[in-house]
């Protein structure tokens, strides 16, 4: 396989009530649902959402465990915007909850995370200044000062 082969990338939220969710980062991101797919139970399987134009799916748990069954994830998703602090306002007042408050980082963004209701976790991050990779090194190290 070559990097020619690659054709999309998405991240695939794995939920506890994939409509509820799909509300809430309508809600919060203002997601836009392009597609969706239900079993005859009626459970989602596949929900595609546009965020700013960026693609991500969400499906109610099955096979696949929602992170609040496995006690959490590893993995946050980060979210870059034009007002950091707006999005982290419209996520808590839909639901989501502090993990960090937003403020602002050494390495040149306004940023902070937050869980939303199902688990999952957002850096929600705002560019502040242009820094080159050495400089971000250099305050990175200074940090331990």
């Amino acid at each position: 396989m070559t990097n020619t082969d690659i054709h999309g990338l998405y991240a695939r939220l794995v939920v506890s009530d994939a409509a509820r969710a799909i509300d809430f980062y309508r809600s919060a991101l203002g997601a836009e649902e392009v597609e969706r797919y239900t079993d005859k139970d009626g459970h989602i399987v596949h929900a595609m959402l546009r965020i700013g134009g960026v693609p991500i799916a969400v499906k109610d748990e099955g096979i696949d465990p929602h992170p609040n069954a496995l006690g959490g994830t590893p993995v946050i998703i980060a979210l870059e915007v034009a007002d950091a602090d707006a999005v982290a306002d419209a996520m808590v007042r839909s639901g989501a909850t502090v993990v960090f408050p937003v403020g602002d980082q050494h390495y040149g963004q306004r940023s902070g995370r937050l869980a939303d209701p199902f688990g999952h976790v957002w850096m929600i991050a705002q560019p502040l200044e242009s820094l080159t990779p050495d400089e971000i090194q250099q305050r990175t190290q200074e940090l331990d000062d």
